[in-house]
């Protein structure tokens, strides 16, 4: 992040029993035998056991419906594991109690395929709201505010609606929104679905930046040519099952 942004403090106030941040080295996120059904005898993930290192970008790709959106959801504490158990930043997210949900999710950035941006609201309110919910003074959100759209570039469309922006416009300032508090981890769900090949690689270098700087990024995709630029950790899904999990080209085994 930006020279002069302090990192905003996590887990302040929180409900009894939610613990500090994680030690440095621990893994970001595992999984382990977890699977996920909405239907009895219809499984979404199958016996799904993986670890995501902090500072680490991993690809999941495989086909639709393989699974890949489900297990976002399930880092991001939106689902529970019909089985096993997930540990995301030190916290086992089966256990966590309704009230101390939030705060986890205030540690992790999400970025959607369809932006999910307010059309009611400015591009400068829209990257805000992740402030106002953790109570930024105002002041402070505006300058911090600032300081993120001049990193993707759109500190000079503060005051337009999103509808008024292309679709690349768009999906930075959803990415300037997922990294406003400076998360620990990132999820950004077929990010360059919607996006011309340009405007891919575009969007695709500035969630990559993010690893660089230490957050765990996490981005789900079916495009190969991605793949192929960015040569990183790819974990494939098939079924809601594990296929492949091929290591960046000259990372230890």
């Amino acid at each position: 992040m930006s020279a002069g942004v302090s990192r905003p403090g996590r887990w302040h106030g929180h409900p009894a029993g939610a613990s500090a941040r994680p030690i440095a080295g621990e893994a970001a996120a595992q999984l382990f035998h977890v699977s996920k059904s909405y239907l009895a005898g219809t499984y979404a993930l199958r016996d799904v056991t993986l670890e995501f290192a902090r500072g680490e970008l991993v690809f999941l790709t495989g086909p639709s419906g393989a699974g890949k959106t489900s297990l976002l959801r399930l880092l991001f504490a939106a689902e529970r594991p019909s089985e096993g158990q997930i540990v995301v930043l030190g916290r086992n997210v089966s256990r966590l109690s309704p009230r101390s949900v939030p705060y986890l999710r205030r540690r992790i950035g999400v970025v959607f395929q369809d932006f999910k941006l307010l059309a009611r609201r400015t591009v400068e309110e829209n990257v805000a709201l992740a402030l106002d919910v953790v109570g930024t003074p105002r002041r402070a959100a505006r300058a911090r505010v600032f300081a993120m759209l001049k990193q993707v570039g759109l500190q000079h469309r503060r005051y337009q609606s999103p509808l008024s922006l292309s679709g690349g416009e768009q999906q930075r300032v959803a990415i300037a929104r997922a990294l406003i508090n400076e998360p620990e981890i990132l999820l950004a769900d077929e990010p360059t679905g919607n996006l011309d090949p340009d405007l891919t690689l575009e969007i695709m270098d500035l969630i990559a930046e993010t690893a660089t700087r230490g957050t765990t990024v996490v981005v789900a995709t079916h495009d190969q040519s991605i793949l192929r630029r960015f040569r990183k950790r790819a974990v494939r899904l098939e079924g809601g099952r594990i296929a492949e999990d091929r290591p960046a080209p000259g990372a230890g085994v």
